[in-house]
């Protein structure tokens, strides 16, 4: 039996996945998301990885600054779950409002409890949940 040879592809580990103007953009639509979903400042920290309290301040009043890579995926992260319930309910108030609804698909826990644990994987785990609800798979 015969295998196709794959070329090697070289790693270019100094770019980011996501850019430093599509990182800033991400930050101003999840501060949008966030005032949708009414959260609070606390939450809003946690959901961000514990962003401290002065930053998140900041980027509400406009002033973004520099952007990890973790905290670039979390917003994209964030973003597929907001596209997901844009998705599946037609009406946005009402996926804006599902995230604090008890789901047994959930263990009985709102979608905003599971996010609040506060790992990056439960974030994941959501979104995935959300992408076989509306069919992605």
């Amino acid at each position: 039996m015969q295998f196709a040879t794959l070329e090697p592809v070289a790693a270019s580990p100094d770019l980011p996945a996501i850019t430093d103007a599509e990182a800033a953009a991400l930050a101003r639509a999840t501060v949008n998301l966030f005032g949708h979903w009414q959260l609070g400042d606390a939450e809003a920290r946690v959901l961000l990885g514990d962003m401290a309290p002065r930053t998140w301040a900041r980027w509400k009043a406009g002033g973004i600054g520099r952007i990890d890579r973790d905290l670039r995926a979390r917003m994209a992260i964030l973003m597929g779950i907001h596209k997901a319930l844009r998705t599946i309910f037609t009406d946005p108030a009402r996926g804006y409002a599902w995230i604090r609804k008890p789901n047994a698909a959930l263990a009985g826990q709102s979608a905003l409890d599971v996010m609040l644990r506060g790992e990056i994987t439960d974030l994941i785990d959501l979104r995935s949940y959300l992408d076989a609800e509306r069919g992605a798979w």
